[in-house]
């Protein structure tokens, strides 16, 4: 059975090159437009993997991040950010909100398989 991932991603060109990109891998991809949509979805069926962006309205990637780590059967799940945003304090503050990696866009296709298949074995 393929590995559902989620993306959520406020750029809807971002979500139809990333789902592009993991479909074409073999994965289930799951899309959420911002944090609050994406942590409904995964609340209402669990995802092997997030890949979230960092900058959306309403609840944005650093609050998505912690409020699925507090959900026990998403504590483990790899969690990836995949952001304009280089900055390493904003690195630090993903890292301790609990992301497992971090991809600065604009991302190479290749780049993203990657680190999905590192992260989910």
């Amino acid at each position: 059975m393929a590995k559902r991932i989620m993306t959520a991603d406020d750029s809807a060109s971002v979500r139809q090159m990333v789902g592009f990109t993991l479909k074409q891998a073999g994965y289930s991809v799951v899309e959420a437009a911002d944090g609050r949509e994406a942590l409904d979805a995964i609340a209402a069926s669990p995802v092997d993997m997030l890949i979230t962006d960092l900058n959306m309205p309403g609840l944005d990637g650093i609050e998505l991040i912690r409020e699925v780590r507090k959900d026990p059967q998403c504590r483990f799940i790899p969690i990836i950010m995949l952001t304009t945003e280089s900055q390493e304090g904003k690195k630090k503050e993903g890292k301790s909100a609990g992301a497992t990696g971090w991809i600065v866009k604009p991302f190479k296709p290749d780049q993203l398989l990657a680190v999905v298949k590192k992260v989910l074995g």
